[in-house]
Order: structure tokens, then sequence, then C-alpha cells
């Protein structure tokens, strides 16, 4: 486990190093994030070549977690975490769901990533805090960051050594190129990123020049004993194409609700809505979250696509969309003082907040109809989005989700709907929520067998 001592710290820099340089050595490496996260997630399966999993104490059980992590583990020379935020932070003064608990909870060491901007010894002082507040933690190595000279690394090295006995693995000199440029909630997501497999090339050759990797990888817990694991059959039954939108607006999908939904029967058909002119014959169409706001210009431009999703939404097609897939299914969006249409699925007028206006887990109730989710059903989520609602002609009642934690659409409610489509600002996790891929499967079934009929 990749962790650091506060956001910020390096710890994307270093584990998307690390998995650059060891997939150089031909290394079959397949990397986590903790936490909910589409971006950092994006770039580790860059890095690795092989798709990231994410693991949420607060979404899943935790023994959907442990199973998670042994089955896509099974067969790799390496597994390689990466936490978020710093590694006791939780939601609640005990560090409920920290990224702690996590690696506590899998037995996995840590790599503890510190940022040593105008500090020397008292990084000393945060390691052994780390150690001592919880000694279940296992840290294994520390990589200095920010590091300023020699003279610095050397201070902080033997400080760090001397009082705590942990050693350290590696130091990253501080940069003039900013390799991982930030923007709204994170790093700038790789698909928008112009020359992404450079940068993972840069991020390899700082990660063999910077950082001791046969001592790394020595600290690491083998793996050995979970390439045994069985792998699930996925069920046997009849194939339905689903859309995903994938292109630079639409990015956000984790790897697990894509393959639940293939175990559901999904065949996936990858769409970019920035330059397809029509929305191919689908039985399904599923539209991830991103940031449809900096394609808006493109996707506006794209007028037959457009109309094309609009026509298959009230012909009745089945449509999941989530966050940036639901602004797109708004009538338009105003960004930077253009006012660019969309899909004009739902009378929906979207702006941009320089500040968040959701951040963090949710939790709803189906309360309303709507085409996927079971009246009743209680679905832990999360938000993240900087958009505003700046014009909609019906009131939160017409709404199908009652929010018990965060924000949704609006009066704490999210989820609009329109005959087969639900679009809401909640992002869901197929293993914290597997009636999700059910539910959107089995009504594109029931929709394709009632057309044939």
């Amino acid at each position: 486990m990749v962790a650091g001592l506060a956001g910020g710290s390096g710890k994307s820099v270093v584990a998307v190093g690390v998995i650059a340089a060891l997939a150089r050595r031909r290394l079959k490496v397949i990397p986590f994030k903790k936490g909910p996260d589409y971006i950092d997630a994006g770039w580790m399966k860059l890095a690795a070549g092989e798709k990231c999993y994410n693991l949420d104490p607060y979404l899943m059980e935790e023994d959907v977690i442990a199973t998670s992590f042994l089955m896509k583990s099974a067969g790799a020379d390496i597994a390689l975490l990466e936490g978020n935020r710093g590694l006791y932070d939780g939601v609640n003064p005990e560090g409920g769901y920290s990224t702690a608990e996590l690696a506590i909870a899998l037995g996995v060491p840590i790599l503890l990533v510190v940022n040593c901007t105008k500090t020397t010894r008292t990084v000393a002082a945060m390691v052994l805090g780390c150690l001592k507040l919880d000694a279940r933690v296992d840290i294994r190595g520390v990589v200095l960051n920010q590091i300023g000279t020699t003279r610095h690394q050397s201070i902080v090295t033997q400080a760090i050594e001397k009082y705590t006995g942990v050693p350290v693995l590696g130091a990253i000199p501080r940069m003039k190129q900013d390799i991982f440029p930030m923007r709204h909630l994170g790093v700038t997501p790789h698909q928008e990123y112009k020359g992404s497999d450079q940068a993972i090339d840069l991020l390899a050759d700082i990660a063999e020049e910077h950082l001791d990797l046969e001592a790394i990888l020595a600290v690491m817990a083998p793996v050995e004993k979970w390439k045994s694991i069985p792998i699930t059959e996925t069920p046997n039954k009849q194939k339905l194409r689903i859309g995903l939108l994938m292109d630079a607006a639409f990015q956000f999908y984790y790897s697990e609700n894509l393959e639940a939904l293939e175990k559901q029967g999904a065949e996936l058909v990858v769409i970019n809505a920035l330059t397809e002119k029509y929305l191919p014959k689908l039985d399904g169409l599923y539209i991830g979250g991103g940031f449809p706001e900096t394609s808006a210009k493109l996707l506006a431009a794209n007028e037959s696509f457009r109309k094309s999703i609009k026509e298959a939404a009230e012909n009745g097609l089945p449509v999941y969309a989530e966050c940036g897939g639901l602004i797109y299914l708004g009538k338009s969006i105003e960004f930077d003082g253009e006012v660019y249409p969309l899909s004009d699925v739902f009378p929906v007028r979207f702006g941009m907040s320089k500040k968040p206006q959701a951040h963090g887990y949710s939790i709803f109730t189906a309360k309303g109809e709507n085409p996927f989710f079971e009246a009743g059903l209680e679905v832990k989520g999360h938000e993240f989005r900087y958009s505003t609602i700046l014009e909609w002609d019906g009131v939160p009642e017409d709404l199908a989700l009652e929010m018990t934690r965060g924000t949704g659409f609006m009066a704490k409610r999210d989820g609009l709907t329109t005959k087969n489509v639900l679009a809401l600002y909640t992002h869901v996790h197929a293993l914290g929520t597997p009636q999700w891929a059910k539910g959107f499967m089995d009504r594109c079934r029931e929709e394709k067998m009632s057309n044939v009929g």
C-alpha cells in the first residue's frame, strides 16, 4: 500500500511511477485504488496495462473487499494499492474507513510517502507518530518527496532511520515540471492529458532513478497464496448490446461496474460522443461521469449524435446516467460565458461553479418510480461535482431518490426519470450495490422482449 501523510503528499507520483517501472520489467502488476476515485485509478491502469480496481470500506462490506482483492490479485506478480488522503484520515475521529483500516483488514505492508518541503527532523516525528498511533499498521518503508538538496535528503533520512527504525527507500527531488497538474477534485484525467504515455515513461524513469525498487519489492508481502483463488464463472445469459460513452468527456467508470454488467450478459459497445454521428443499435446505454464541460464545444457541435440520444430515450431505450452523464442529458450547459446545447432529454440548464457543490459519500433510498432500483432499496454512493442547476421546471417530489446523506440534484433528492431513463448525480459502485447491474440489465432485457413481442 502506497500511503501518504496527506492529500498532495506525492503518493500518486510514487504509486504510478513504481507500477510503470515494474511493468517495464514485464511484471504483471494489478493496481488498486482505495476510495471512490476514477482519475488516479485511470493513471494506474495506464501505467500497468491492466485494469485498476477500487476498494472502498465505506461502500463495500469487508468480506466483499477481501474477496475482490484476492480474486483480482490472482495470477499477478505484484498487487499495488494506492491509499487516499492521509494514512489515518477517515470519516470520524477514530479514522473509520481510512487507508490504515483498509491496510490492516487486508494485511498489506505500507510504503509511506512524506512531503519534506521546509522540514527536516520533524519528518521523523511524523513517521514515528504514524507508527505509534496504531500498532497494527505495518509501515515497512518511507519515500521522501520534494527534497531540495543532498544535504536535505541526508538529514531527513538519518533522522527517520535513527528515531523510527524504518528504512528510507527513496527520495524524489523537487521537480520543475508538474507531472500531474491539478484540476477540480484532483489531477487531470489521462484521457485529457496531452502526452500521457510520455508522462508514464517519465514517472517510470523517476522511480528507477530515485527509488530503491529492489528494496521496495523485498518488503512487499508474498502473493503466491492468492494465485489459486478460483474465478467465478460468468452466468450464461442472453447477450445484450450495452452502449458505453467513453471519451475525453465521459471517463468515470469503475472496472467492477463494467465487469458486473458483463456478468449479467452485457456486450459492451464503446462509443465516442465527440465523434460518432449517431447512436448505434443498442439494448441499453450507460453514461458515466467525467468532465463534459471541458468538451462542451465538441459535444454541442455533434448535433446528430445528441439528437439520436434524445430519440432513443423517447423511444424507450434503457439509459442509466451518472453525474457528467446526467449533465449530458440536460438541455444545455453554461461554461466560460458560453451556452452549449446538449441532448435535451431533461429540461435542465446546467452551469459551473468554481467551488464544489457536492463532495463526499452519500446515501439514497429509492422512493419514487424508477426503471432500475426497487422501491425501498438503500444505496451508498458518492458525489463529486462543481455543476449547478440554473433552471429546471420540475419539483423535488418528481425526483425518484431521497438522500439521507449527501446533496443530490435538489432539496435532498436525486434521480431524474423519464420512460426507461434514470439520471442521477450519485456515483454507485457495483460491489457495494450488486442490485445496480442486475436491475439495469433486467430492464434492458424486458424492454428488448417487449419490442420483439
